[in-house]
């Protein structure tokens, strides 16, 4: 018995006629609301409403998922596979309906239905599937993948608990659970069926074969069930749709019905609890030993589960071994994933009985590895006894690796016995340790950094050696970010501008964005662009009003710096000029200076003690500069708490000066950076990470730069930074560390920001204080410019003009040529 009278009723009883445009989809949210969410329209919620929504969209994008997969399946494809620890994919709903080109019909049908659609999109809660820079340009690549019609699975894992939600308390960060999945999540589709068995600890018994040939038996002490959860990745005006298919740990047997009989109640789920611990939360604290036992068993669990998959996916496609890395590329985003160069070496070699010549050969070939790193202490190691514990035979390949590696090392360089220490994946000093980056390079055919800088300081620094012994292998691909959200989702007024200055091609082919400049010095397009931004600087004004009870001025520029809070991006020196800015208008009121809202956002890390004191030092200083009559609102300072991807949303356009203040060598690249100058921003900055080839491509005229170079920073450490003789040297900045020892920004407590002080006075590790007095006098530039509106407008207009050449469309097609040899599929939508 069809259920469409009943459904037809429910949707007359909200919609004027079954004629009316969007009837179709209005009747596909309410058979969802029905169907799925078991309401009816009376009785619905907000939610339930959001959900049925989201389900309708949903179904368009299987349609198109089941295409794609049926044509891969069919043609010779090269599949392009995304291996990430993390993927800040950001709320689905509106990017969806974007990319489907579905947004005005939804909005009517919703109308039609009594919802208003961007009640339902602000209900949607975030994926927080990552920390940072890293997670979010795994999810802009899975975009531009499917946007480029490029075969592709993103693979990682489904925390059921995300990053932290942040809450300020009395100023101080407050880490609270992001229960991101409380409610369900209605983009997942949860695949029973394609799960794999996943082995921790035990021992590895030899034994020879009926051919005489070496073979070793893993034998876990335990075991974990993977299982596929996945969301598909809509392409953007194409019918590509791919997926990112994440893991959930399960245990094997959930249940010992034995023990249960016993009385042993406890042990009978013990083993159910233990093993979904894996994918129970993002990235533990690893600092304790049982953090880094947890966070190595992580990152094994999903490479395996992943691995497994391209093998089964290979075998269904009746796809020889030998040619396994014709079918696939894999790239290690990072060293999280790293550990896959030994776990492909043993399903080939274990599981697969293969050589170990024909083995290394395809793990080479169908590896690559992303380095987003130049600090020693982010590039992984794992001590060998916690390793040994967990991963006894992955560590045996990558003992055999590395004594073949080194032969090879000793014959190039015979005699060199220190390159050999250097370049050995067993770090042989201390407490021993395996070097996850020298595994991840040596087990990859392609290795590259994130920026120009970044990739040419990877060759002269961590990687130098391997530079030298294999310089075919190392390149860059500068990142890229997405413009389908970044500006036209999150920036509708731009982009409706854009599409009726220069066409609407401009959002597949951001190079387009060049012919802006013909309108640079346009008076009327001027005035079109300050509305927007105006608009723009508003809503998030009301925002922050909301979230913080701070008013601000949005004719104020607006001076952002929104990112993770570590030491070497240096919020405290962007804290340390505002206190000397304050400073100085508290000595004479009547300075001439323009009008600024400083406003900070990120997420320190909750066992870096540091970030978060800096966190408080910003908490600090807007409670006693925003309460200060004197100043008149001529400053005010925010810290927006809970920063994320769809706080972005709001974020991004609003700013008029972006903050990339980093030391110079030490920030990879960076893409805050991009999403603020594709939104018309300026950027202060150094020539950090893709700093550079933004002021390349903006012009410098449009960029304001400060600072030491990356050359220059080694040469003050090679002479003997001494930090406190420019403490000395600089009124403004001796007075501006004092005002902080003295408790002026933590009510009177002269040992709040003690630690902060003398950190900054006796090591500065960072040269904060080297690049003080610089980027005052740029700050001073800064506000100058802000004076002439119509100045500002044309060095802003540029910068979005100049932006063509940060979108991941571009890092993507860098990657599929130059590394991953993939080719766009075209996907025909056949008619049911």
């Amino acid at each position: 018995m069809s259920d469409g009278p009943a459904i037809d009723a429910a949707v007359n009883m909200k919609a004027a006629s079954g004629d009316a445009p969007g009837y179709a989809f209005q009747h596909d949210v309410v058979r969802n609301l029905i169907t799925r969410q078991a309401r009816y329209p009376d009785i619905a919620t907000s939610y339930d409403w959001y959900a049925a929504l989201a389900f309708s969209v949903r179904d368009r994008m299987l349609a198109r998922w089941a295409a794609s997969t049926k044509t891969y399946a069919a043609k010779d494809v090269k599949v392009a596979c995304y291996l990430s620890a993390e993927f800040l994919i950001g709320p689905q709903l509106g990017n969806n309906l974007l990319n489907l080109g579905m947004e005005a019909e939804a909005r009517d049908a919703m109308r039609a239905l009594g919802q208003n659609l961007d009640d339902l999109l602000a209900i949607e809660e975030e994926p927080g599937l990552g920390n940072g820079g890293l997670g979010r340009l795994a999810a802009c690549y899975l975009d531009s993948l499917a946007t480029l019609e490029i075969p592709a699975i993103g693979y990682g894992i489904r925390y059921e608990f995300g990053i932290f939600d942040q809450e300020i308390r009395d100023g101080w960060q407050v880490e609270t659970t992001d229960k991101w999945l409380q409610k369900g999540n209605p983009w997942e589709i949860v695949r029973p069926d394609v799960s794999y068995y996943v082995g921790f600890g035990g021992s590895t018994q030899s034994e020879t074969d009926a051919e005489g040939r070496l073979r070793v038996r893993w034998i876990p002490s335990r075991q974990v069930k993977g299982v596929a959860c996945d969301m598909p990745m809509q392409g953007f005006n194409v019918n590509t749709c791919n997926v990112l298919r994440l893991w959930k740990s399960e245990a094997v047997e959930s249940f010992d019905f034995q023990d249960f009989n016993a009385g042993e109640y406890y042990e009978a789920v013990e083993e159910k609890v233990v093993s979904e611990t894996l994918s129970k939360v993002l990235y533990p604290n690893d600092e304790p030993e049982a953090g880094k036992r947890l966070r190595l068993a992580q990152q094994y669990f999903f490479v395996s589960c992943s691995l497994q998959d391209m093998l089964r996916l290979m075998d269904a496609k009746g796809t020889p071994i030998e040619h396994f890395a014709d079918l696939f590329a894999a790239q290690l985003n990072d060293t999280h994933p790293s550990v896959a160069v030994a776990e492909l070496m043993r399903l080939l070699i274990d599981e697969r009985l293969l050589s170990w010549d024909a083995a290394w050969d395809i793990t080479r070939r169908t590896l690559a590895y992303t380095n987003h790193t130049l600090l020693p202490e982010a590039l992984e190691t794992w001590s060998l006894p916690l390793f040994q514990s967990l991963l006894p035979r992955p560590l045996e390949i990558i003992f055999e690796i590395n004594r073949r590696f080194l032969d090879d090392v000793r014959r190039a360089y015979p005699g060199d016995e220190a390159r050999v220490k250097r370049m050995s994946l067993i770090d042989e000093t201390g407490d021993r340790k395996v070097r996850m980056a020298h595994l991840a390079t040596v087990g990859s055919h392609a290795v590259n950094g994130v920026a120009a800088l970044h990739s040419d300081l990877l060759k002269q620094t961590v990687l130098h050696d391997f530079a030298d012994m294999f310089p075919e292998h190392f390149l860059n691909v500068t990142n890229g970010v997405t413009p389908r959200r970044f500006l036209m989702l999150s920036n509708p007024g731009l982009a409706h501008l854009l599409d009726e200055t220069i066409g609407d091609g401009w959002a597949s082919d951001l190079a387009r964005l060049d012919a802006l400049a013909a309108h640079a010095d346009d008076a009327a397009f001027h005035e079109a662009w300050l509305a927007i931004r105006r608009d723009n600087k508003a809503a998030l004004a009301q925002r922050i009003r909301n979230t913080t009870g701070i008013d601000v001025d949005p004719n104020a520029l607006f001076d952002i710096q929104v990112k993770r809070i570590h030491e070497y991006k240096r919020q405290h020196l962007n804290a340390l000029y505002i206190v000397s800015l304050y400073r100085r208008v508290c000595r004479n009121p009547d300075l001439d200076t323009a009008s600024r809202c400083f406003i900070f956002g990120g997420k320190a890390a909750p066992g870096y003690a540091m970030a978060k004191l800096i966190i408080r030092l910003i908490t600090g200083i807007a409670e006693v500069v925003n309460n200060d009559a004197t100043i008149n609102g001529r400053m005010k300072v925010v810290f927006y708490p809970d920063f994320n991807v769809k706080n972005g949303h709001w974020i991004y356009p609003a700013a008029d000066l972006s903050e990339q203040i980093s030391t110079a060598g030490k920030e990879a690249s960076g893409t805050g950076n991009m999403k603020f100058m594709m939104n018309g921003a300026l950027t202060i900055g150094t020539l950090d990470g893709a700093n550079v080839e933004i002021r390349e491509e903006a012009g410098a005229e449009n960029f304001y730069l400060f600072g030491l170079t990356a050359q220059q920073v080694e040469e003050v450490k090679r002479a003997g930074y001494r930090p406190a003789e420019y403490a000395q040297a600089s009124d403004d900045l001796r007075d501006a560390l004092d005002q902080i020892a003295q408790g002026r920004f933590s009510r009177g407590d002269k040992d709040m920001f003690r630690p902060l002080v003398d950190n900054l006075l006796q090591s500065d590790p960072f040269l904060v204080l080297a690049d003080f007095a610089d980027y005052v006098a740029c700050q001073e530039r800064v506000s100058e410019a802000w004076r002439d509106t119509r100045q500002w407008t044309r060095m802003s207009i540029m910068n979005t003009a100049r932006s063509g050449k940060f979108s991941s469309d571009r890092a993507i097609r860098e990657y599929c040529e130059r590394i991953w040899k993939t080719r766009p599929v075209r996907i025909d939508l056949a008619q049911p």
